[in-house]
């Protein structure tokens, strides 16, 4: 299977040293198999004078089912009390993996109107 990231640097390793915490599914490496949505990524670096850069990868999935992975084949409530743990910054979980769409513009808004109650 193909990966992509989108930076503002090219990522021949990636590392979990440079990760954001209390994202959408924690502290990790994001990378899409759609590459349109790497572009995407891509665009708030430029935004910002930098660079895009999408960075390319190979996986092996025969290696990938032998690791911890959770998977989200829908939005479901499961997949949002999951994104709201991790944002909150309160996730324990130990995936080596997580599988599934992230929150648009549109899913984040409701997030926050979420936790504004």
């Amino acid at each position: 299977m193909i990966l992509y990231h989108g930076s503002f640097l090219p990522v021949d390793k990636p590392d979990l040293l440079h990760s954001r915490p209390n994202v959408d599914f924690g502290r990790g490496f994001y990378v899409t198999p759609i590459y349109e949505q790497a572009e995407k990524w891509c665009q708030r670096f430029i935004r910002r004078g930098k660079d895009g850069v999408i960075s390319k990868y190979a996986l092996d999935e025969e290696a990938f089912h032998r690791l911890n992975v959770l998977r989200f084949h829908a939005y479901s409530e499961e997949w949002l009390d999951f994104i709201l743990t991790c944002r909150s910054g309160k996730d324990a979980s130990a995936y080596d993996a997580v599988c599934g769409g992230v929150a648009n513009d549109k899913v984040f808004n409701t997030i926050e109107l979420y936790f504004e109650n």
